[in-house]
C-alpha cells in the first residue's frame, strides 16, 4: 500500500492539468503572425517603399523643371538711377521676379533606361519580400513540427512511466510470492526514477522548442504560449511520383531566388545602357521670363520729382522673354564615361555568374531534398518494422520476467530498446513531414496560404 500511494502521488504530480484555458495556435496562425511581425520582413517592406520612390524619381525626369524667383531690395546711398543711369545719392526700392523652365529633349535615352531600371528594381524588391516570407514560413513550419514532436515524446515517456509504475506493483507481488529476488524490486524503482528523469528532460525540450517558436513569432509574452495538438499521420506523398529533374525544371521557372537573379541581370544590362548614353550629346530646351519694378521717385525735369509709373505698367514695360535650345557635346570627361561603362560591364558578368550559381545551387538543393525526403520515408518504414519487433520482444521478455525466467535487468534492457525505438519512430515521422514539405515547396506548393 505504501508503494501504491507513492505511485499515485507521483502520477498526480506528473499529470497535473492546468485550470486556465489558453489560446492554441494552429500552424497557419503561426505562419501568418510571423510574417506580419517579422522585423526583417518589415525592413524589406520599407525597401519596397523606397523602390517606389525611386520609380517616381525616374518618371519625374521626363517632366520639365519649372522655377520661379522673386526678390525685393532697398538701396540706400550712392547708386545708379535706373532711369538716367547717373549715380545719385538716394534711397530706392526694386522688385524683380521671373520664371524659368527647362526640359530634356534628348539625353541618349538615359531617362527611358533609368525609368525601366527603376521598374526592374521595384520587381526585385518585391521578389526579395516574397523570398523573406518563404524563409520565415519554412522556419516556422520546422519549429512548429519540433514542438509537436516534443509533445508526443512526453506522451510516450509518461505512458511508459505509467506502465512501469504498474509493473512495480506486480514486481512487489512477485517478490512477496518468492518468484523473483527482492533485488529486482530495486531495479524497477531505478527504472521509474529514470522514467521521471526522461519526462523532465522531455518537458524541458518542449519548453525550449516553444520558446524558439515564440521568438520566431515575435511574441513578447511566451510563458503561456502553446500550439494546437494536431495528430499528423504518416502518409506516402505523391511528390515521389515526380523525378528530381521534373521538380528542378518547374522550380527553375518559379523559384523566387532564380527570379531575383534573372531580374538583377536585366538591371545590370540597363546600367550599361545608362552608362553608354553619356557618350552621346544632350539637347535641352529652355524658356525664361523676367520683369522688374522700381519704387524710386523720378525727376520731372523742372527741378522736382514725380512718382514712378504704376506697378503693373512698370511690370509690363520691363518684362522680357528668353528661350532656346542648349546642345551639350561630351568631348573629354577624364575617362569617367569609359570607366563607368567598363564598371557596368563587369557588374553584368558578375550578375551572369550569380544567376548561373543560383541555378546550380537550386539543382543541388533539389536533388539533396529529394534524397533526404526519400531517405526519411524509408527510415520511417524501417523504424516502424523495428518497433513491431521490439514490441514483440518486450512482450516475450515481460512474460518471462513475470514467470521468474528473466531478470529485472533483462526486462529493463528490453524496455529501454522499445522506448528508444518509439522515440526514433516519432523523430523519423516529423523528419519525413518536414523534408517532404520542403520538396513540395520546390515543386511549387505554397507554404503560405493567402486569402
Amino acid at each position: 500500500m505504501k508503494i501504491t500511494s507513492k505511485i499515485i502521488l507521483s502520477t498526480c504530480l506528473f499529470f497535473g492539468i492546468t485550470a486556465f484555458p489558453q489560446q492554441k495556435w494552429t500552424l497557419q496562425e503561426c505562419v501568418n503572425h510571423a510574417i506580419e511581425n517579422n522585423v526583417s520582413i518589415k525592413q524589406i517592406e520599407l525597401d519596397n517603399k523606397l523602390a517606389e520612390v525611386d520609380k517616381k524619381d525616374a518618371f519625374g525626369n521626363f517632366l520639365p523643371n519649372v522655377n520661379a524667383t522673386a526678390s525685393h531690395s532697398w538701396n540706400i546711398g550712392l547708386n545708379t538711377n535706373i532711369t538716367t543711369g547717373i549715380l545719385e545719392n538716394q534711397t530706392t526700392q526694386f522688385t524683380s521676379m521671373g520664371a524659368s523652365a527647362s526640359v530634356d529633349i534628348y539625353r541618349g535615352l538615359q531617362n527611358q533606361n533609368r525609368f525601366r531600371r527603376a521598374k526592374l528594381a521595384l520587381i526585385s524588391s518585391q521578389y526579395q519580400h516574397l523570398k523573406m516570407e518563404e524563409d520565415v514560413a519554412l522556419n516556422v513550419v520546422n519549429a512548429y513540427l519540433q514542438v509537436l514532436f516534443n509533445k508526443e515524446t512526453i506522451k510516450v515517456q509518461k505512458k511508459q512511466f505509467q506502465a512501469d509504475s504498474l509493473q512495480l506493483i506486480r514486481s512487489q507481488a512477485l517478490v512477496d510470492a518468492g518468484m523473483v529476488p527482492s533485488g529486482d524490486l530495486f531495479d524497477m524503482k531505478a527504472t521509474i526514477a529514470t522514467d521521471k528523469q526522461k519526462i523532465i528532460q522531455a518537458e524541458y525540450a518542449l519548453i525550449v522548442s516553444k520558446m524558439s517558436l515564440a521568438q520566431l513569432l515575435q511574441l513578447e509574452d511566451f510563458k503561456e504560449f502553446d500550439i494546437a495538438d494536431v495528430e499528423y499521420e504518416f502518409e506516402p506523398n505523391t511528390i515521389f511520383f515526380e523525378s528530381p529533374e521534373s521538380i528542378y525544371y518547374k522550380a527553375r521557372n518559379e523559384r523566387t531566388d532564380v527570379k531575383i537573379a534573372e531580374n538583377n541581370l536585366k538591371i545590370a544590362e540597363k546600367d550599361i545602357d545608362i552608362a553608354k548614353a553619356a557618350y552621346q550629346p544632350s539637347l535641352v530646351g529652355f524658356y525664361s521670363f523676367s520683369s522688374r519694378v522700381s519704387y524710386a521717385k523720378i525727376p520731372d525735369g523742372k527741378g522736382g520729382e514725380m512718382n514712378p509709373m504704376p506697378f503693373f505698367d512698370q511690370f509690363d514695360m520691363y518684362k522680357g522673354h528668353s528661350f532656346g535650345l542648349q546642345l551639350n557635346i561630351p568631348v573629354f570627361t577624364g575617362f569617367a564615361t569609359r570607366n563607368n561603362v567598363e564598371r557596368s560591364r563587369i557588374n553584368l558578368e558578375k550578375s551572369k555568374l550569380t544567376l548561373e550559381q543560383t541555378e546550380l545551387d537550386l539543382e543541388r538543393n533539389i536533388y539533396t531534398a529529394y534524397s533526404d525526403a526519400k531517405g526519411a520515408m524509408e527510415t520511417y518504414l524501417a523504424t516502424e518494422e523495428m518497433l513491431k519487433a521490439r514490441e514483440e520482444a518486450f512482450r516475450y521478455t515481460k512474460e518471462r520476467y513475470e514467470n521468474g525466467m528473466a531478470t529485472a535487468f533483462d526486462y529493463n534492457q528490453s524496455q529501454t530498446l522499445l522506448v528508444n525505438t518509439q522515440s526514433d519512430l516519432l523523430r523519423t515521422k516529423y523528419d519525413y513531414l518536414f523534408r517532404t514539405r520542403i520538396l513540395e515547396f520546390y515543386f511549387g506548393v505554397p507554404i503560405i496560404q493567402r486569402d
